[in-house]
């Protein structure tokens, strides 16, 4: 049976949205990423780059969220798209996990994680972030999916951060992006949501914040130079 390795954070999100949508039966590995079990050995043999989310199927490891999702889109025959759209599908994907994803990620960093103020980090990652918002939002316009004429693995990437919008930029969320935030609306709404929120159910992982937590989440940080 596939083994899903879990943490609640976005890029885990959207597999854990995939696996109920499609209703591929799997096994939940919970990795807390606070306490460190990333990066131990038993985990580095499924992820070498000691990150959530990471897949076992069947002696078959996947790595890296959007690496995940092509690979059960293509297992499963569902979420995937019509052949003339593949480049398509492939080029909203690596938007999302190259720069919507990443930006979003370091915005969030360097706004409520960093130890220091830094006003140019904080600036140029909202910017960027914004930007690249604004790019989905230009495209989503008459369109209810980000690409073609139905569901994909291009929507359910993207959703897996929208959902943390109000913190990636601020209170206002994706108010400011109108066409993401019906998009988004419509996607939060579908019933394999809630149950994606509450694949971990009854699992307790540890609120990130003392120096432990943070040698294990930004271990770089603590190497000495």
């Amino acid at each position: 049976m596939l083994k899903f390795y879990y943490h609640p954070t976005p890029n885990p999100l959207k597999i854990a949205l995939y696996l109920a949508e499609s209703g591929l039966p799997y096994e939940l590995v919970p990795v807390d990423t606070a306490k460190g079990e990333q990066h131990t050995p038993e985990f580095r043999t499924i992820n070498p780059n000691g990150k959530v989310p990471a897949i076992e199927d069947d002696g078959v490891r996947v790595f890296d969220s959007t690496a995940i999702l092509l690979y059960l889109a293509d297992k499963t025959g569902q979420f995937g798209v019509a052949p003339e759209l593949r480049g398509e599908l492939l080029s909203w994907l690596m938007f999302i996990g190259t720069g919507l994803g990443p930006f979003s990620g370091q915005c969030v960093h360097f706004h409520h994680m960093a130890p220091e103020d830094l006003p140019y980090a904080k600036n140029r990652y909202m910017r960027e972030t914004e930007r690249h918002y604004q790019v989905l939002n230009d495209h989503l316009k008459g369109r209810d999916f980000i690409v073609g004429d139905s569901y994909s693995i291009a929507d359910i990437s993207a959703w897996g951060w929208a959902i943390r919008a109000p913190r990636v930029l601020g209170g206002e969320g994706l108010a400011r992006f109108p066409e993401v935030a019906r998009w988004f609306d419509a996607i939060n709404a579908r019933p394999a949501v809630e149950k994606a929120y509450k694949i971990a159910e009854g699992e307790t992982f540890k609120t990130p914040g003392d120096e432990p937590s943070m040698r294990a989440l930004y271990p770089s940080n603590f190497v000495d130079s």
